[in-house]
């Protein structure tokens, strides 16, 4: 399939995964608009003239409908939606969770990722067509320690909205696909409790890898769904 002015938002891409998706399908031809919370980070990722942006909190319904009315506008009417919002907290055992921090994370994590598939979908209904790829993790497949409560009931939850979208809209000509990546150096991994050295993330998985599989997945035929797809650095080998 050829994505050339493909029209593409990414939620959360002004850095970490979603600004390497982003760059990567702007590379290929894509209309690529950004959407983030932080508006710091999003002039940094807009400062390429292949991309453009609007500040969001993905959490505000409200904001969100605004952000597809500007996508449509200024960008066209969306092909692929990649929700790449997330975060975690440093605190996130039960023995130390805030439940605010637990609220806040699924808020963004889960939630946020529903109200961007809840506004792109109508449009995406009346074209015919449509591509949806979730951010999730491999902790939304694994429990780990590691990774937090907050973190892994929120992207259990995310890979599970996914997976359902997928299997009501497939009739539709609407595909999701759930990536679950491994450890992947981004900003993100500085709310560890004890943030890992650089040797350590050297040896993650880099943003540019899962770019890699969302270009790979936008380009299979309409008959090609992949529903889930799991990517890891050797150390986390799965079975």
């Amino acid at each position: 399939m050829d994505l050339k002015d493909k029209a593409v938002l990414v939620a959360g891409g002004a850095g970490g995964i979603g600004l390497g998706v982003a760059q990567a399908l702007a590379a290929e031809g894509c209309k690529v608009a950004v959407a983030d919370e932080s508006e710091e980070a999003l002039n940094d990722a807009v400062k390429s003239e292949s991309l453009v942006g609007r500040r969001c909190d993905v959490t505000d319904r409200a904001q969100v409908a605004e952000l597809l009315d500007w996508f449509a506008k200024e960008v066209g009417s969306i092909d692929i939606l990649v929700n790449s919002a997330g975060i975690n907290v440093g605190n996130r055992m039960m023995t130390n969770i805030d439940p605010v921090d637990f609220d806040r994370v699924m808020a963004v994590n889960t939630t946020g990722t529903f109200n961007c598939i809840y506004a792109a979908l109508p449009v995406m209904r009346d074209k015919g067509v449509g591509l949806i790829v979730n951010i999730v993790s491999l902790a939304g497949l694994r429990v780990m320690l590691l990774a937090g409560m907050p973190y892994c009931v929120s992207k259990f939850a995310t890979g599970a909205l996914g997976t359902f979208v997928n299997l009501e809209e497939a009739t539709n000509g609407i595909k999701v696909t759930n990536i679950y990546p491994g450890e992947t150096n981004t900003p993100i991994v500085d709310k560890r409790p004890t943030p890992p050295p650089p040797e350590k993330r050297a040896a993650m998985l880099q943003p540019e890898d899962i770019a890699a599989c969302v270009v790979a997945v936008a380009k299979l035929p309409p008959r090609a769904v992949v529903p889930e797809l799991v990517i890891t650095p050797p150390h986390m080998m799965v079975g």
